[in-house]
């Protein structure tokens, strides 16, 4: 009796550390049927995973207003159960600890500059699967092997800073990140910068709502550092995207364009997506869209009639 009433004492004393505690299991699958077209080959049908995924995050309240947390996701392939790269936790793997002075991260996650800029212009399927931003450009983008600072939230402003460690390893260089976001009212602008090696971009964003409207965009300028100028190899990427909702319904329409050249030495190349989307509810919703990509070198020109399903959980 004595040590149930010992187990029992020390299950009350645990009861509210414990409380204080939680972990919520999350993801999303986004599939879609597709008639593709790529170069000068016949079109076919496909069934396209569209970055489906599945997380954990958790949070511990620690008192004082200092909590630590983690967020563990990995990706795959919603047409054939295969994961998405080649790590398990290919897509986020952090542990942080947050308070008054912001929060710090350790780990692996995507990098700010991209969620302040292109994320948020891509509104119709969130920039995955086929009607992606195929255009933005991945000069300095890192994922693993990061640390960084967020800010509190001051007048509708935050912004992360990132450091990403080589770690001596062969050709990895040391890179740098930066994603900054002003969200007051209908006005949200972000501002996205990234630096690895030789290559870099700078990213400006805007989105404005106006009632049923929301009218959104960015500009990027990529380019490799520390040649002459005579060499200096830049180019230019702009995107433009616009969105009506009535009901349930969203219209969507996004055009995008880019200069040939650059750190990526990328074509020179058009895209441009007319979807829709039918909300069946918060977390569910039924769509379809029609995406184009013309560029300079035909044979990375590419089409896409599809019609899909998302649900998040």
């Amino acid at each position: 009796m004595k040590k149930i009433a010992l187990v029992a004492a020390l299950a009350a004393i645990a009861a509210p550390a414990f409380a204080q505690s939680s972990v919520t299991l999350y993801g999303r699958l986004n599939t879609t049927v597709e008639s593709q077209k790529i170069g000068t080959a016949d079109r076919k049908i496909v069934v396209a995973n569209n970055a489906s995924r599945i997380g954990f995050m958790g949070k511990e309240e620690l008192g004082g207003g200092l909590s630590a947390g983690f967020d563990i996701e990995h990706g795959f392939n919603s047409d054939d159960g295969k994961q998405t790269g080649t790590a398990f936790w290919n897509r986020e793997s952090s542990v942080y600890l947050a308070g008054s002075f912001g929060t710090v991260r350790l780990g692996s996650w995507t990098p700010a500059s991209y969620f302040a800029t292109a994320d948020y212009v891509s509104m119709h399927n969130h920039d995955t699967g086929s009607s992606s931003d195929a255009l933005y450009s991945g000069a300095g983008f890192t994922q693993t092997n990061k640390v960084a600072y967020k800010t509190p939230t001051i007048s509708g402003f935050n912004a992360e800073f990132a450091l990403h460690a080589g770690e001596g390893a062969p050709g990895e260089k040391k890179g740098y990140d930066l994603g900054a976001y002003y969200d007051q009212g209908p006005i949200h602008l972000g501002l996205g910068y990234s630096k690895q090696g030789v290559g870099d971009q700078l990213a400006l964003r805007g989105l404005f709502e106006m009632g049923a409207w929301v009218f959104g965009g960015y500009i990027q300028q990529e380019s490799v550092d520390g040649l002459p100028a005579s060499q200096k190899d830049t180019r230019l990427i702009g995107r433009a995207s616009v969105m009506y909702t009535m009901g349930a319904s969203e219209f969507h329409l996004n055009y995008g364009g880019s200069k040939a050249g650059g750190y990526l030495q990328g074509s020179g190349a058009e895209q441009y997506t007319l979807a829709y989307n039918y909300n069946l509810s918060k977390r569910t919703k039924i769509y379809g869209y029609y995406t184009a990509i013309q560029s300079s070198i035909n044979s990375r020109d590419f089409s896409s009639y599809a019609a899909g399903i998302r649900h998040n959980f």
